[in-house]
């Protein structure tokens, strides 16, 4: 059995640069989130639930900037499928990354699928969240092996202002 590394409270978030929708390359290594900076992985154009929860995303990104966090939801989906997420979902400007590679999914520990439909590209992450503080380091991490289960982002923006006002620690950093 091989051994998968998952990003780990209160380590080092792995590198992450990707391609946006608009021309321009985001790294996660030049934010500057007066609080946290939230990474969303979605599985694609092909998922039905990433349209809803990004919509979702999208409508709570003025309650997240509020509270300091900065917002980006990324897939290994081409140039022109982000795009036409963007367009088919009505996600506004919700900042879109593209083209995440499957070496660079599998450092931040996503699961990974094969195509089972006609719609689904040859290989694609799952789905996963993660809270970055502004030195890099993770405070939070939520990864799934399928589309559902994630964090419900209207009660996770309380809990994460809540982090914020009470200087809450992170936790789940104690490894066996």
């Amino acid at each position: 059995m091989s051994e998968t590394h998952r990003p780990t409270p209160k380590q080092q978030a792995p590198s992450l640069v990707v391609e946006l929708l608009g021309g321009s390359t985001w790294n996660l290594a030049e934010q500057k989130p007066e609080a946290f900076t939230l990474v969303v992985f979605y599985r694609g154009l092909h998922c039905p639930l990433c349209k809803k929860y990004l919509k979702q995303l999208e409508e709570l990104r003025g309650e997240f900037a509020a509270i300091g966090v900065d917002v980006i939801a990324i897939s290994m989906d081409s140039q022109a499928r982000a795009r036409a997420a963007r367009m088919q979902w009505e996600l506004g400007d919700l900042p879109l990354g593209y083209g995440l590679s499957k070496e660079t999914a599998t450092e931040w520990g996503l699961y990974l699928s094969a195509a089972v439909k006609d719609a689904e590209p040859d290989l694609f992450s799952e789905p996963g969240l993660f809270l970055i503080r502004p030195d890099q380091t993770v405070y939070y991490a939520s990864i799934n092996s399928n589309p559902w289960g994630r964090p419900y982002l209207p009660t996770f923006v309380k809990g994460v202002q809540y982090i914020a006002e009470n200087n809450y620690p992170a936790r789940g950093e104690v490894i066996s």
